[in-house]
């Protein structure tokens, strides 16, 4: 959301955020902790913990764990980083517990719970990054690290880590089912948080035709962004323009019945484009996922 009043973007980037809280809660009771699915991250350290000294809950532990990477987390982001953090940190924490004392969710098929839980957690940390914040653990460490390691997405940055954390549950309960089944649903934590962070952003086509420039100039009138690219035909040897075009997921029809009514023998190349920077598309930032 783009507003030009800081509250209203506070209220929003917040709002975002808590909704991301209770579905990370929400979660981890319904689909981690009753079926003892090996979680990654400080989570996944705090359900040994628990499971070692139940004295100490698992949001209150999660949160008691993160200072130390708080504190670097600062250093390298600011103060804007610390108290998106702290918030989602707490308000998730508060809810984990919280949900807890409420209601005991009782246990269901383990695949099950490894899939649908792996999308939900996905999503959930994925709305929190792209709010600037995070529960602290796995996706705090892989949002420093992707400084580091720009080429590496945040998801597969997050299941480096998880993965870890998931062999040392292995390791310490002698559970090999449950952390196979949590290396499931990391795996498809971290796919779910690819394609919410980067995969609704744009796709992508390249148009062979002899008729190119007046496809070209159809799609500038769609204000669609238009690159020439010469090539020549390979069997052929003529020589021939290629048109380039990112678009939005919602144009891919407009654009294929355009190019179509120009030339019907048109060859078109649709590609999924992981992202597009630019005019009408997202803007770079250091800071960014």
């Amino acid at each position: 959301m783009k507003s030009n009043n800081p509250v209203l973007r506070r209220l929003y980037e917040y709002g975002t955020m808590t909704l991301g809280c209770a579905v990370y809660a929400l979660c981890f009771n319904w689909f981690f902790q009753p079926n003892s699915i090996a979680m990654g991250g400080f989570t996944g350290l705090a359900q040994i913990i628990n499971r070692l000294i139940p004295v100490f809950p698992v949001g209150m532990t999660v949160l008691v764990m993160n200072v130390p990477l708080l504190i670097l987390g600062v250093r390298r982001q600011g103060v804007k980083l610390l108290v998106a953090t702290l918030y989602a940190t707490a308000v998730s924490s508060l809810m984990i517990d919280g949900l807890a004392m409420v209601y005991t969710f009782p246990a269901m098929d383990p695949l099950l719970a490894c899939i649908y839980g792996g999308v939900l957690m996905g999503v959930s940390m994925a709305l929190l990054l792209m709010m600037g914040g995070t529960t602290g653990g796995s996706d705090l460490a892989a949002r420093l690290l992707k400084y580091r390691l720009r080429s590496v997405s945040i998801g597969r940055l997050c299941l480096f880590i998880d993965a870890a954390v998931v062999t040392l549950y292995a390791i310490t309960f002698r559970s090999l089912n449950n952390a196979l089944y949590g290396i499931i649903s990391m795996y498809i934590c971290s796919v779910a948080m690819d394609a919410v962070v980067y995969g609704s952003n744009a796709k992508m086509a390249y148009i062979i035709s002899s008729r190119s420039g007046e496809i070209a100039r159809l799609l500038l009138e769609m204000n669609l962004g238009v690159t020439l690219l010469d090539g020549r035909g390979g069997f052929s040897g003529d020589e021939k323009q290629v048109v380039l075009c990112a678009f939005k997921r919602s144009q891919i029809a407009p654009i294929k019945a355009t190019v179509t009514g120009v030339d019907p023998n048109a060859f078109i190349i649709v590609c999924e484009a992981h992202e597009v920077l630019g005019e009408g598309f997202g803007e770079y930032s250091p800071d960014s996922l």
